[in-house]
């Protein structure tokens, strides 16, 4: 089912052409920004993405690319792929990816109190492809291994040849698992997980433990979507550094023991 916000109130404001465009009254911008916004960002790290997996160089001692972790000895240049389609998946399939590409990508609706362009009688995700949404918890699961790796790699960035050291790759790398466990931790189907079966937290072994966790995972699911961005900078920022050390246009700033 496609998620919707609730409904923000528009004020018709006159265009430079002296017609009247409908805008968000809360921020001032028109309706379509915000969309447009998501497909070139969505787009452009995608293209990146694909780009630098077929590459299959992101390592320079101690710092790992996020993009070729974990590390697949098989598969040559399509290495990478056999692990890209766990994160890929689960943010294909998480709740506010999917409102972003409904409403991006399909324009379905394109904005708030926008009408739907397509018509037709409203069908959810009962078909192909977007039936396999409903294997997102699944991903979910994936995922979460992917991050423990992740949290390695940037624990390994803290080894030079032996010695303990900080660089700004180290930092890079701490800041980007950091920034995934949040988006992946914040996750609407990991807050059910840890309390969503819960009819009663007083009534069950470790109620009290229980509902102050899933308290916890409510306050930081409020800030999904921003973890879902951040998170992508991260990623983007990482990988960036490591291949621009990797041609050694810059060297790495470090403090070593």
């Amino acid at each position: 089912m496609s998620v919707q916000q609730q409904s923000r109130p528009v004020r018709p404001q006159p265009s430079l052409a002296g017609t009247l465009v409908p805008t968000d009254t809360r921020s001032g911008q028109p309706w379509w920004l915000q969309p447009v916004l998501v497909v070139v960002g969505l787009t452009l790290f995608g293209i990146y993405a694909v780009v630098v997996s077929l590459q299959n160089a992101g390592f320079v001692d101690p710092y790992q690319s996020p993009f070729y972790s974990p590390h697949v000895p098989f598969g040559g240049v399509w290495a990478p792929f056999f692990v890209l389609w766990v994160p890929l998946g689960f943010r294909a399939t998480c709740y506010y990816y999917r409102k972003a590409y409904y409403r991006s990508f399909f324009w379905d609706p394109p904005s708030c109190v926008r009408p739907d362009p397509h018509g037709g009688r409203y069908t959810g995700e009962r078909r192909f492809p977007f039936i396999l949404n409903n294997f997102h918890r699944f991903f979910l699961y994936l995922s979460i291994i992917v991050v423990i790796v992740l949290w390695v790699d940037a624990l390994r960035a803290f080894d030079f040849g032996g010695r303990f050291g900080i660089g700004v790759g180290t930092v890079l790398l701490v800041a980007n698992a950091a920034l995934l466990s949040l988006y992946t931790f914040s996750c609407h189907s990991f807050r059910h997980l840890v309390g969503g079966g819960t009819a009663c937290f007083s009534c069950s072994l470790a109620g009290n433990a229980q509902h102050s966790f899933w308290r916890g995972v409510s306050a930081i699911n409020g800030r999904h979507a921003l973890f879902a961005w951040l998170s992508l900078t991260s990623l983007f920022l990482s990988d960036l550094y490591i291949r621009l050390l990797l041609a050694g246009i810059i060297v790495d700033p470090r403090w070593v023991l």
